[in-house]
């Protein structure tokens, strides 16, 4: 049976695994945002960053991309993904159904914000997550790399975020003034 995988945010621009096919994808219901407080990879629990996650929101509708796993990598896809996106337990794992852009319904395995967490930290205002990823260094880099990656990759496949879009431009601005 077919893996999908909806992608959001890194897995955009690092899915970690073969690719057989994508989609752009439409889940309704859920919103992409800065809602989740990264600890290993985009910060530290004495400074942590912001990563994305999909923050349950009834009536919103968040783009992305299906991606489908290679025939025969299932399993170690899935757990792979497991080993990166369950690392401290804020995401849950779901299976939910996506529309994809060429009229298809799927099934994709989706990783969406634990609101019950500690690392939750949906509705912090826009000017704060920026403040808050123009600084933070994790693991895996800058905060800002992850940042400007996602917004990117959205931007080359034509997906609209307004906020992002509007963080990724205030991040640059407090960067470009700390360095002059």
């Amino acid at each position: 049976m077919a893996l999908w995988v909806f992608g959001y945010g890194s897995l955009l621009w690092n899915p970690g695994f073969e690719v057989a096919e994508q989609a752009h994808a439409l889940l309704p219901d859920y919103h992409r945002s800065f809602c989740m407080r990264s600890i290993h990879h985009r910060g530290t629990e004495a400074d942590p960053g912001l990563v994305l996650a999909l923050d349950e929101r009834p009536g919103a509708l968040c783009e992305g991309l299906a991606l489908k796993a290679a025939e025969g990598q299932e399993a170690a896809t899935l757990a792979y993904l497991r080993e990166r996106e369950l690392v401290s337990s804020a995401y849950l794992e779901k299976v939910l159904e996506v529309d994809l852009r060429d009229g298809r319904r799927i099934e994709a395995v989706t990783y969406v914000i634990d609101a019950d967490h500690v690392q939750y930290c949906g509705g912090l205002p826009l000017e704060e997550q920026a403040a808050i990823i123009a600084r933070a260094v994790g693991g895996r880099g800058p905060n800002t790399e992850y940042l400007y990656n996602t917004a990117g990759h959205l931007e080359e496949l034509g997906i609209p975020d307004a906020e992002l879009h509007w963080l990724r431009d205030r991040v640059r601005q407090l960067t470009d003034n700390r360095l002059a």
